[in-house]
């Protein structure tokens, strides 16, 4: 009697151990499974979901063959077109300026006619790139070479003009001469245009950049299509594009506004 109530009790222990290694054995497979099914679930979500892509900024766009050119000479420049202007005035006494041009900047541009095709005041060819009107020749003034040079025309009070030649860097007069090839009514013309223009150039200047900011790489009387006269005005901005200005040289008003893409 005692023998068997022994053997059922052994047998239930063994039947409880048994039970519970196996309810062990069932969580743990659970477990397994749960894991390796949230494994997979990652995996599969990180093939639908991109990978956060870094990307480099876009590259400034390349420069066109005439902002380069811009570039290049502006970043050589140490005088500003003031200064430039106060420098050619103070070489010739009494005289105002007509024209004011960084040589090498859009030198095909400013060789072009003016709106009335009568040229510069002087009825002759811009000095910039040009032969000088003695037949001599100007001296060099490439950027490559002596540096960035600024070429100014002053007039006398009887219209006679005079060609300065400023070095760009150190602002020493590179040469200074009087235009030979002026004839009596060149001259007039110059004193009349001069006689029309109430407006300095250099606040044509300021009335340009505070529209457009930038470096001023030029500035010409120039006639307005027989309504007056006006200060052709260009400004090369920060993106080495040239807007010019027609300013009217007894109010200030900007009658036109031009950029060139190039």
């Amino acid at each position: 009697m005692n023998s068997a109530s022994s053997r059922s009790r052994t047998l239930k222990a063994v039947g409880a151990l048994s039970l519970a290694a196996a309810t062990a054995l069932l969580m743990t497979g659970c477990g397994q499974s749960s894991d390796s099914a949230s494994s997979a679930a990652t995996s599969e979500a990180a093939k639908v979901v991109p990978q956060k892509q870094t990307t480099t900024p876009t590259a400034t766009a390349q420069l066109t063959e005439d902002q380069q050119e811009r570039k290049t000479v502006l970043d050589a420049t140490k005088v500003t077109f003031d200064d430039a202007a106060t420098t050619a005035t103070g070489e010739v006494a009494g005289s105002k300026l007509v024209d004011l041009d960084l040589e090498g900047v859009d030198d095909d541009d400013n060789q072009s006619p003016s709106p009335t095709a009568t040229g510069s005041p002087t009825g002759s060819p811009s000095p910039t790139g040009s032969p000088s009107p003695t037949g001599t020749g100007s001296p060099s003034a490439s950027p490559g070479a002596d540096g960035p040079v600024w070429v100014a025309e002053v007039a006398e009070k009887d219209g006679t003009i005079h060609t300065v030649r400023i070095n760009a860097v150190d602002g020493k007069v590179i040469e200074a001469r009087v235009d030979a090839d002026q004839d009596a009514d060149d001259k007039k013309q110059t004193a009349d245009w001069l006689a029309q223009a109430t407006q300095a150039p250099q606040q044509a200047a300021k009335v340009a950049t505070e529209k457009k900011k930038g470096t001023v790489t030029s500035v010409s009387l120039e006639d307005n299509e027989g309504n007056g006269v006006i200060w052709q005005v260009d400004v090369v901005g920060s993106d080495w594009k040239k807007t010019t200005f027609d300013v009217d040289a007894k109010n200030d008003t900007i009658v036109r506004e031009e950029t060139d893409e190039d």
